[in-house]
């Protein structure tokens, strides 16, 4: 019951984030190739009447790659966006958003000035309205349109250079699953050749960041859609699970009693259909996914290849991780050894730290574990477990950050795979962002992770932080006011003391009072002051 009042009642909002801008989209702005929609408050582009942002050309990196992709000029991901736009808003302040209309991840409010931090939990910590709550939030997102973006249905070149645009509507939980399925998808180098090692999210650098833009866009858009500003998305802690324990009905769906690869018919996701799940039909038609539905969602958790994911991670196996001080190394793909990101990714043995084409262990192992629509990478974030898999992954990000306390430099600046280097932009997210940009503690982006909180030493300092902020911008004002108080409390004491010894020489000494009358400290007071 709770579930349907919920979703009669959010029925209405209509919005989404994520890739091609509905207003960028015609045959004027790709042949243009500028995307500066106005922004809805005072109609100008980019609110640069209102100060939120101007109409920029786009700056790229020349940073150079890795020997990984040996093309150029074949793949419409390459140097993103310029082969659909070299003009984007670029926002002010603490603006954001496609047309400058939203605020920075980690600020409020109608100018964007209002600091918050917002708190991932547990799911399991999670009350059950706040779980149907959960559950109701992301069956609307599936089941809305949305109203600002679309996603391309053809190549750049299929659009004859943007001539004929190619695009589809799609809904707000699809979308992403799209551009998880665009971000990872071979290259299409024409007739029926195409290129399988490119990935701009994954085995490379960019994957953590990649997926905490990804998780952080996509709890945006619902908090939007649903005006529910305190939504998080809940994390699924597996470190030492023996089996799937979120896959029963009453969470993430059991099995089918029939079918041992289908969801539970009264799992709350068992309708739910799958897109972007077909990568060999598309590569052989040189075609890009559609949205068009394809079918249920799959799993059979635990029946997987044993041989290469014996085992779920363990605890030991995160510390060891954790222990890495190498954030990235060698090759900087899925061969770098002792490098944090490959072993977390689940490229490298987390007991070595070695490189280890035979397994698949940490983050890979949850995948191929799942046994089912989890196991593609492609088509993965149809599941929405991937939502719950990725946030624990992205708190064990946030663990190595808050241990090592890189700076930013120690990500790579240059000869990363394509797309990975530190200046890159982000496939495929429009507005813009770098790589760099997100290589930095979750505090400073608005949200943190109750478990973190419980066990972190300096959580105490990080409560008083902005206190402390406060009081060093006026430390000199208050050392002044400090001083200025000394001086006047010892001409006081001094002033007191004068005419207390005049006032004993006035009176015999039997009657002197031994303390001065309320009412003469008083007069004393004002008089001397």
């Amino acid at each position: 019951m709770l579930l349907a009042v919920l979703y009669c009642l959010l029925w209405s909002f209509q919005t989404s984030a994520g890739h091609f801008p509905r207003a960028c989209v015609s045959s004027k702005n790709l042949m243009e190739k500028e995307c500066c929609p106005p922004w809805n408050g005072d109609r100008s582009p980019c609110g640069q009447l209102s100060g939120r942002g101007s109409c920029q050309n786009i700056l790229l990196s020349n940073a150079p790659l890795g020997p990984q992709f040996p093309f150029t000029g074949v793949d419409d991901r390459e140097s993103w966006p310029s082969v659909f736009y070299n003009r984007t808003c670029q926002c002010s302040g603490n603006f954001m958003g496609f047309n400058c209309g939203n605020c920075k991840f980690g600020f409020w409010g109608p100018n964007c000035t209002e600091r918050r931090l917002l708190v991932r939990r547990n799911i399991f910590d999670l009350s059950a309205p706040e779980k149907d709550k959960f559950f109701a939030y992301l069956t609307l997102a599936k089941h809305t349109i949305s109203s600002d973006y679309v996603i391309p249905i053809g190549t750049y070149g299929q659009m004859k250079n943007g001539s004929t645009p190619m695009f589809n509507d799609i809904n707000i939980y699809d979308l992403f699953v799209w551009m998880h399925y665009y971000v990872s998808m071979d290259a299409l180098l024409g007739g029926s050749e195409i290129w399988r090692d490119i990935d701009f999210a994954h085995e490379a650098p960019a994957f953590l960041p990649w997926h905490r833009l990804f998780l952080l866009r996509l709890e945006q858009e619902i908090q939007m859609l649903t005006g529910d500003e305190n939504f998080t998305i809940p994390y699924w802690d597996w470190r030492d699970a023996e089996k799937c324990d979120i896959c029963t009905d009453e969470y993430m769906g059991g099995q089918h009693p029939t079918n041992p690869n289908l969801l539970s018919p009264a799992s709350f996701f068992s309708s739910w259909q799958i897109v972007c799940s077909r990568l060999e039909e598309y590569n052989s038609h040189q075609s890009l996914c559609n949205g068009t539905p394809e079918g249920p969602l799959r799993r059979n958790p635990g029946n997987h290849d044993k041989s290469r994911t014996p085992r779920l991670p363990s605890s030991a196996d995160v510390e060891f991780c954790l222990s890495l001080t190498q954030y990235e190394s060698g090759s900087m793909d899925k061969a770098a050894n002792f490098s944090f990101r490959n072993t977390l990714e689940g490229f490298a043995s987390p007991l070595t730290g070695i490189a280890d084409a035979s397994q698949s262990s940490m983050h890979n192992a949850l995948h191929i574990y799942m046994n089912g629509t989890m196991s593609q990478v492609q088509g993965s974030a149809n599941d929405p477990i991937f939502l719950l898999h990725h946030a624990f992954v992205d708190s064990i990000f946030e663990q190595w950050l808050r241990r090592h306390r890189p700076l930013q430099e120690v990500y790579p600046e240059a000869n990363a795979p394509i797309g990975h280097n530190r200046e890159s932009y982000m496939v495929p997210f429009i507005p813009l962002y770098r790589n760099g940009d997100f290589f930095i503690s979750s505090k400073d982006l608005g949200y943190d992770y109750r478990y973190l909180q419980d066990s972190d030493p300096d959580s105490f300092q990080d409560y008083i932080k902005s206190y402390l902020e406060q009081a060093s911008r006026i430390w000199s004002w208050l050392l002044g006011a400090a001083m200025v108080g000394a001086v006047l409390t010892a001409l006081l004491s001094g002033l007191v003391s004068l005419l207390c010894r005049h006032k004993r020489k006035q009176l015999p000494e039997e009657k002197q009072p031994l303390l001065l009358e309320k009412e003469d400290y008083h007069s004393l007071y004002q008089s001397h002051l």
